[in-house]
This record gives C-alpha cells, sequence and structure tokens, in this order.
C-alpha cells in the first residue's frame, strides 16, 4: 500500500471516531433531558433496627417536621442489615434550588431533608443525635473557623 493510502485510511479512521464521538455525546445528552428530575430521587439511610421497630406515623422529630410535605419508605435493608428508611420531597423544586451555587450556599431544600434524615437515624439508633464539644478550644483560630465553616456546610451534604 503506498504512503498517500496509508494517510487516507488514517484520516477515514480518524473522522470515523469523531463522528462516532459526537454521537455518543448527543445521546448521553439527550439522555439526561429524558431523565427523571433529581427531585425525583429518594435520599436513603440504613437504621440498625428491624423493620417492625420503625412505624411511619411514629417517625422521630426530625422528619415528622416535614409531615406531608415528603413521602417515606421503610423496607428491609439488604443483606439483612437492619432497616432501610428512606425519604423525598413530594411537590418538585425549581432547577435553581438544586444547582451548585445553591448547594454551596446551603440553599438547596434537600440539604436539610438529608440533615434530619440523618438526625432520625441517629435518634433510632442511640436515642439522641451527637454533636461536636462547642467550643473546641478556648480562642478561634484562622484553621478552626475554617474547619467549624467546613462542618457547618458537611452537615448538608453528608460529606465533608
Amino acid at each position: 500500500m503506498s504512503t498517500t493510502h496509508t494517510k487516507k485510511a488514517l484520516w477515514t479512521a480518524a473522522a470515523g471516531l469523531a463522528a462516532g464521538g459526537a454521537a455518543a455525546v448527543a445521546q448521553r445528552s439527550r439522555a439526561r433531558r429524558t431523565a427523571p428530575a433529581d427531585t425525583d430521587r429518594w435520599l436513603a439511610v440504613t437504621v440498625n433496627r428491624g423493620p417492625g421497630d420503625i412505624q411511619p406515623d411514629k417517625l422521630p422529630a426530625p422528619l415528622q417536621e416535614y409531615g406531608e410535605r415528603i413521602e417515606t419508605r421503610i423496607r428491609p435493608a439488604p443483606g439483612d442489615r437492619g432497616t432501610e428508611l428512606a425519604v423525598r420531597l413530594k411537590e418538585p423544586q425549581p432547577e435553581a434550588a438544586h444547582s451548585v451555587t445553591a448547594r454551596i450556599a446551603g440553599d438547596d431544600p434537600r440539604q436539610d431533608l438529608r440533615r434530619a434524615l440523618r438526625e432520625a437515624k441517629s435518634l433510632l439508633e442511640a436515642g439522641e443525635v451527637m454533636r461536636p464539644d462547642t467550643p473546641p478550644t478556648t480562642h478561634d483560630t484562622p484553621g478552626g473557623k475554617l474547619v467549624g465553616l467546613l462542618s457547618r456546610r458537611a452537615s448538608g451534604e453528608g460529606v465533608l
């Protein structure tokens, strides 16, 4: 095969790969648009209690405060590891409420629901919600202020 034919074959292969990649990106984009909204997702925790120990009408106070605004699902956790307690908001929230900026600012309504779910888990398992000692030191340093800020933000997302 001549050099000209080799170059032409390479260019044809490269063009085919580029077209295939563009098609894959377009398909993924269409799938995202048709996927259910993030508000439809259930937030769940595994509680170290039997499924019969948790009653939908006797949920801990942090979840009771939501009243009729949430749906609750209680079922055995996979692998006989207790009970899965799942909740989600009934009313759809505006897209802006779930943006990255809303999450960073602490304005995402799911953050409060996550916090309430974790507190409910703690109440069901230990009977109390454990809090860090405050103040941890007698004088606040810049590093301590940063850790305090991150800890407060982490409670809404569940991660630091």
